[in-house]
């Protein structure tokens, strides 16, 4: 397997084959996000993945693939449903392809395209959401609108595509941690996603947000500030069924859950730790990691 640079993948994607379809993110304006800084934009060439496929290929079954880099549902349609082809020539014994997205992407392709891309077997697509609050969007320069995010989602869902949406505790600040909580609950409810993995944000030095942090115009909450947004956005939002996980390394207090059967006892939990204010039921710090 040949691959360029850092590779990144959901925790979910960890015993999954990687393919690097593109190298970097043809985005990469996300102001907290330091992953592809380092890297140029391109699509890789259809004969560069045959050759890590044919690779694969010596591996053994395979049942899960996850297509890298950042948004590898940027490619042209007709590019990707070549991959998606020969990804499912070389590895028959696949059941579920993965991508990263972002709102923009998913909505140059139609609910037709999507589900094209199902039908080769693309089984789910992780959305970078961060938060619902939408002068924060602007802000960090999503590239997206609250609205854009929920008709985004709304096409994944209808194509029969399963739906992973990333939040971002922290992003808002000190100041705009509470509506950040709120709104993203709110998007969330109005998105009703398959899953939702929420992560605490970790300053990354070189980008536009440490900047802001390093130079007194943004402040990070605290540990039990970060769990009280955790505690808002389980708590106002609401999901048909929805697996819910803060158990990524960058969390002070992990958390499992599948809504809305667990809240009320993931809401007492987590109450009881904002109650007792004791570092010691936390995720120490040097454990802490993107």
């Amino acid at each position: 397997m040949k691959y360029v640079g850092a590779i990144y993948r959901p925790p979910s994607e960890a015993y999954s084959l990687i393919i690097q379809a593109t190298i970097g993110c043809n985005h990469n304006r996300c102001t907290f996000c330091g992953s592809y800084r380092d890297k140029s934009f391109a699509i890789r060439s259809i004969e560069e993945i045959r050759e890590d496929l044919e690779d694969a290929r010596q591996m053994g079954p395979v049942e899960r693939v996850f297509l890298a880099d950042g948004d590898a549902l940027c490619i042209p349609q007709r590019r990707l449903k070549e991959i998606l082809s020969e990804v499912n020539r070389y590895i028959p014994s696949v059941q579920r392809i993965g991508i990263y997205s972002n709102a923009k992407n998913i909505l140059k392709k139609s609910v037709q395209d999507l589900q094209e891309l199902h039908a080769l077997r693309l089984g789910i697509i992780y959305l970078g959401l961060e938060t619902g609050d939408g002068q924060l969007l602007e802000k960090i320069c999503k590239g997206a609108t609250y609205e854009q995010m929920v008709e985004a989602a709304r096409r994944v869902k209808e194509a029969g595509i399963a739906l992973s949406v990333t939040v971002l505790l922290g992003i808002g600040g000190i100041e705009g941690s509470e509506r950040h909580a709120r709104e993203t609950a709110r998007i969330l409810t109005d998105m009703d996603p398959d899953y939702v993995g929420a992560l605490s944000l970790i300053l990354v030095p070189g980008t536009p947000l440490h900047k802001d942090f390093a130079e007194g115009r943004f402040r990070l909450p605290d540990p039990f500030g970060l769990i009280n947004e955790l505690r808002i956005m389980i708590g106002e939002s609401s999901f048909t069924h929805c697996v819910f996980r803060s158990n990524h390394a960058s969390n002070y207090l992990p958390v499992k859950a599948t809504l809305p059967r667990d809240k009320e006892a993931i809401l007492a939990a987590i109450d009881s730790v904002l109650r007792s204010r004791d570092q010691a039921r936390l995720r120490p710090e040097f454990l802490r990691a993107l």
